[in-house]
């Protein structure tokens, strides 16, 4: 279950930012323009699986260190290897990616494609901070992976400091609701974790319901659930906010199958389409990084060559369908020779 919500959310982002920059995506509206401008409203809304995922995950990671006795250093050790984790992939994804955006600045004039990088930014971007000092983003995904490391961060300080989780669910409880009726509302907290917390905390609140065999820690996360649920509910009726109920239905999704597999059918085309899944959920962060880079050179390639005086649809949704696949084998190497390697860099 969480290898094909990986895949599918990875996979929507793409779509989502190939209806959303340049000369392609112009044209490629005027074949389909339901559905590209369904992908360019309602893509980004794969954010919110990310983020609800992602706290599951962070949760099952952390929960093996919140019965150790607090300590300074090993809550830093566990911040700073999380921050190797996410560092060597995004790294060689920004070199990529500024070397795109140079070549594509020769052919393509558009405002997707910003200024040339400054060594400032540059560096912003390698600690995770050009978000909160209000520089540009390098790339489309840069921003996810600031706020990934800051909300698995604040995970990692409250399972770590409290000796029980009945208080953790509390305070993150509080966290969520807090965020999704007020923070995530003002695009002033965006660079900040607590904008984004609110679908972060349902993925912990899932985890929390039902890894446990204490009784009362499951059912008291299921409560905290479900009540926030109501009240996003209640809300509602003031307002509308899809990605809410988009992320509370995630988190009841792995709450109830997250630990879930598909039967093994007896066929040798489920068995192909299981390790498909699998494989392309390794590389989903790889994808998710590289494909803005091959963006760029795509818009490149047909301004470059004339293609686009042509005014051809049919041709531009041929190149987001070949970004698509070249995304995915860029993600494959990306994966093995940096990911993979990056795996032993530890403190």
């Amino acid at each position: 279950m969480i290898d094909s919500l990986k895949v599918f959310a990875a996979l929507l982002i793409i779509l989502h930012h190939l209806s959303s920059y340049g000369q392609i995506a112009q044209d490629a509206r005027t074949v389909l323009p339901g559905l590209m401008t369904w992908l360019f409203e309602y893509g980004r809304y794969a954010v919110q699986i990310f983020l609800v995922m992602a706290g599951y995950l962070a949760a099952q990671s952390l929960t093996r260190y919140a019965n150790m006795k607090f300590s300074t250093n090993g809550l830093l050790k566990v911040i700073l290897n999380r921050y190797l984790r996410l560092f060597a992939p995004y790294t060689a994804a920004l070199i990529l990616t500024i070397a795109c955006a140079y070549i594509a600045r020769f052919w393509v004039n558009d405002e997707f494609i910003g200024e040339s990088e400054t060594l400032a930014q540059f560096l912003a971007h390698l600690f995770f901070i050009q978000g909160i000092l209000g520089l540009d983003s390098i790339s489309a995904g840069a921003w996810y992976i600031a706020i990934d490391w800051q909300l698995y961060s604040v995970l990692a300080i409250l399972l770590i400091s409290f000796p029980g989780y009945q208080a953790v669910i509390w305070v993150i409880s509080v966290l969520a609701v807090a965020s999704l009726l007020f923070f995530n509302r003002s695009g002033l907290y965006e660079a900040y974790f607590i904008y984004f917390i609110g679908a972060y905390s349902l993925g912990v609140l899932a985890y929390l319901g039902k890894c446990f065999d204490n009784q009362s820690i499951n059912r008291l996360a299921k409560i905290a659930l479900a009540v926030i649920g109501l009240i996003i509910v209640i809300s509602s009726f003031q307002q509308i906010w899809l990605r809410n109920f988009l992320a509370w239905f995630v988190a009841i999704t792995l709450l109830l199958w997250g630990d879930k597999t598909y039967p093994l059918i007896e066929s040798s085309g489920s068995s192909q389409m299981l390790k498909v899944v699998a494989w392309g959920s390794q590389r989903s962060y790889c994808a998710f990084l590289i494909h803005f880079a091959l963006i760029l050179l795509a818009n490149s390639l047909y301004i470059a060559s004339g293609l686009h005086t042509h005014e051809s649809g049919a041709l531009a949704i041929t190149l987001m369908l070949g970004v698509v696949g070249c995304s995915t084998i860029a993600a494959n190497y990306l994966y093995r020779w940096i990911e993979v390697p990056a795996l032993r860099l530890k403190v």
